[in-house]
This record gives structure tokens, sequence and C-alpha cells, in this order.
């Protein structure tokens, strides 16, 4: 009986933080991210995003930049050429050049690692937050956030989404000096947000592709299986 409590508590154990991480937005409504590791072209558009705006502050050191190249149906030079600004190269992981020390100073923490932030948030969260952003003067970056309270980060893609603000209600208005539509700034995050959770496991879409495959092939053994049954359980009666 002991065995099965400890058995039962480490398992809760395993599965508490990805409850806790899952639901991550501290009780705010979280928006459904428009996530389809089947679209090439988001996905691009997502990676360009993360180079331009992530990239100088965020590292993704589990993702190298051939792997990349090679899943979203790029070329070498086409990645080198459009998507790389560090000096990496092809075969190098995403790693930034500013120097811990330096952005603890800055930001007052080290940026974290983004390569598994979709699965340690979830992909709602991600798109709800970067979405979330409102001027706040009393912040240090001037910003604050309806998913992460008191959040330390600047609002690095107010450029193309415009000033935000948080009203009474709850609700969040657009002062309209962003480069894009309010559609056209979901869209953009939504490609994003795509791209982090393709980086948070590669090889999803082809093993949900492969899971298919071995479905089938699983129903189609049942036939002799059943077939073989019925054929050894005859003698036995």
């Amino acid at each position: 009986m002991k065995k099965m409590m400890k058995k039962t508590g480490v398992l809760l154990l395993l599965l508490f933080p990805s409850f806790v991480m899952g639901g991550g937005g501290g009780g705010v409504h979280l928006d459904t991210a428009p996530v389809d590791l089947s679209d090439n072209e988001s996905l691009k558009n997502g990676a360009k995003l993360f180079m331009n705006y992530c990239l100088s502050c965020h590292s993704a050191r589990f993702m190298r930049y051939k792997r990349m190249a090679d899943d979203l149906g790029m070329s070498d030079q086409e990645v080198l050429d459009n998507l790389v600004f560090t000096g990496a190269k092809i075969h190098d992981t995403m790693e930034i050049a500013m120097p811990a020390e330096q952005a603890a100073k800055w930001f007052g923490t080290t940026p974290p690692d983004l390569s598994v932030i979709s699965r340690a948030r979830g992909d709602d969260w991600l798109y709800t937050y970067l979405r979330g952003f409102y001027v706040d003067p009393s912040r240090p970056m001037g910003v604050n956030n309806v998913v992460f309270k008191d959040v330390g980060m600047p609002h690095v893609l107010q450029g193309l989404q415009g000033k935000q603000t948080l009203q009474e209600d709850g609700t969040l208005t657009v002062d309209g000096s962003g480069s894009m539509t309010a559609a056209e700034y979901d869209k953009a995050v939504g490609d994003l947000v795509n791209f982090l959770a393709y980086v948070g496991e590669p090889v999803k879409a082809y093993r949900m592709t492969l899971g298919w495959y071995v479905l089938g092939f699983l129903l189609i053994l049942l036939i002799p299986a059943y077939r073989l049954k019925k054929e050894y359980w005859k003698d036995v009666h």
C-alpha cells in the first residue's frame, strides 16, 4: 500500500507542473492560438519575426539553423542571407551575442531561452501574452501585461501593434500607431507562436502523421489476428 501511494505521489509530482504551466494565465482568459504545423508559410513568417524581434535577447539553443532550413523547405543560403544576423554558420544553434551578465544588468534577469517555451507555457498563453501588452508608466519598461503582471520585458512588437491602453472594464484598445492593423498583428503573432510551437517539438508534425500510419497498420493486422483467433479456438470447443 505504501509503495502504491509513493508511486502515486511521484506521478502527481510529474503531472503537476504541466497543469500549472499549461494553465499559466492566472485566471485571465487565454485566446486560442492558430497553431498549424503544416502551414509552411506561417512557419517561415514566424521564423522571420523570431529572428528580427526575439533572437537579439532570447536564444533557442536547441534548434539548429540547418534543421530549420530542411524542415521548412528553405535552402541553406536562403536562411543565411535572410534569417541569420549574428554571423552564425548554418549548422550552428540559435544563440544570441548578448552576454548573460549584460542581459541580467539591463533587464534585471537573463532573458530565458525560448526553445521549449511553447511546451512550458502553452501556445494559448504565448498568443495571449504577445497581444496583451499595455502602456503602464509606473513600470521600468513603460509597459505591463494582462497575462504576466509586472512583466520586465519591453514590448518589442509595439512598432507593429501600436500602443495599447487597458480600460477600466479590462478591455484593451490600440491607438493605431502601429504599422499593422489589429487583424494583421494577430496573424503575425499567430505565425510567431506557430514557429515557437515548431521549435518546441520539431518532429511533432511527423510524429502525428506517423501515428495515423501505425493505426492503419494495426487496423489491417486486426483482420488476420481475428481470423487466426477464430481458427485456433475452433478446435478448443
